[in-house]
């Protein structure tokens, strides 16, 4: 903060990709650290999978542009990020959510620094929680797992179903298609054509069990992974209608033509966005209406001061925001910041791998919902930080300074 002439200045930044015991979930988290003492905490939302380790190597550089500038101004560092680095202009995954893991640590500094929660720096929170579903239910819901255990049977999906019920969830999310009920994974050339009269049974079977275990008053959201083409998008989509969709994420490849393609084919309200990245790219989907439900990640979509004008854009085009939340509980905790601020928020998703054993302490706290809603945080910041016992387990650390 400002103290008579002199600004708050960034003194050093500390990136740490962390090991868990599981092989390919790999948190990735940096702390920038200020001439006041008071430090922010960021995450680049790309612990599954593939590319952790190339966000990691990504902020360690970008975190040199940083060094003696004000953390307060957030928004010429992000701006900056982006228009002379060369490969922020129209960029990926990798980019901005390095930038995404610096401007969130700014943020929690900024919010710190005038001892205020981040949503009333966004303008203030007009809810005091918010309604979540259960994500990914395909994988299991039972509380501290260590692995993903894969539902097959459409029995095995209406008992999960009704567990996420009994614990007051009105709202689920499945992949009904992610392996046929040997737990054999279907193949690419299997669902990026029309689809075999057999996997369409499979997946009604599916989806008739969980609508017929939990009734007509819960909602169901189908999921895709973008696995499937458009043709065989339109199939899904008019197979499950009548079973009361709540929205259809993700149904083929980030693509503004093909997802109006979908979109203009189909009764179910489309959703999609945690592999578009920043205004430019999602303007398309804005301006052909063919999402009706944005999932920006802030952890990966460049950040919150970038995500939250991809919010207002959407909210000029009437559409709603579901913010794609699959990281550490640091990113959980953010994204209810955003979720209590912004008029077009519908749901907050709460992912299976956030109930998972590798999951569990690498941040000060694990919020977790109450009856299938989740408290907005008030502490000043974000809330939450980065804790020591993820420190003492980073498989890579380096300090920028």
């Amino acid at each position: 903060m400002q103290k008579g002439s002199k600004f708050m200045k960034i003194t050093k930044v500390e990136v740490l990709r962390v090991k868990t015991n599981r092989p390919s979930w790999r948190p990735i988290f940096c702390r920038i650290h200020t001439d006041e003492g008071i430090y922010g905490d960021g995450e680049a939302a790309m612990a599954y999978d593939t590319g952790a380790p190339a966000a990691y190597a990504m902020i360690k550089d970008l975190a040199p542009m940083i060094i003696g500038m004000d953390p307060m101004q957030t928004e010429w560092i992000w701006e900056r990020f982006f228009r002379t680095t060369f490969w922020g202009l129209n960029a990926g995954p990798v980019m901005y959510s390095a930038i995404a893991a610096i401007d969130i640590a700014l943020w929690d500094i900024k919010g710190k620094a005038y001892n205020r929660p981040i949503h009333e720096l966004l303008g203030g929170k007009r809810r005091d929680s918010v309604r979540c579903y259960a994500s990914q239910l395909q994988f299991g819901w039972k509380w501290g797992q260590m692995l993903h255990e894969r539902q097959l049977k459409p029995e095995q999906y209406a008992d999960v179903a009704k567990e996420a019920v009994a614990e007051g969830y009105d709202a689920l999310k499945y992949d009904f298609f992610s392996f046929d009920e040997e737990g054999n994974t279907i193949t690419v050339e299997e669902y990026t054509r029309l689809l075999q009269p057999k996997y369409l049974a499979m997946i009604e079977r599916r989806v008739a069990a969980v609508r017929e275990a939990v009734g007509p008053m819960v909602d169901l959201i189908a999921e895709c992974h973008c696995r499937l083409d458009a043709q065989s998008a339109v199939q899904v989509a008019n197979l499950i209608e009548k079973y009361n969709i709540l929205y259809f994420e993700e149904c083929t490849i980030p693509s503004p033509e093909l997802t109006k393609y979908v979109s203009d084919r189909i009764n179910i309200p489309l959703a999609g966005g945690e592999r578009i990245y920043t205004r430019w790219q999602f303007r398309p989907y804005f301006e052909n209406a063919s999402l009706q439900v944005i999932q920006p990640d802030i952890g990966n979509c460049a950040g919150l001061t970038e995500v939250r004008k991809i919010c207002d854009m959407a909210h000029a085009y009437d559409i709603s925001v579901q913010p794609h939340t699959c990281a550490s509980p640091l990113s959980t905790s953010l994204a209810l910041h955003l979720e209590a601020v912004i008029p077009n928020f519908i749901i907050h998703e709460h992912h299976c791998n956030n109930r998972m054993k590798f999951n569990h302490g690498l941040t000060k706290y694990n919020p977790q919902p109450v009856n299938g809603r989740f408290e907005i945080p008030n502490e000043p910041g974000i809330g939450n930080e980065i804790s020591e016992e993820a420190f003492s387990r980073a498989e890579e650390y380096a300090v920028i300074e």
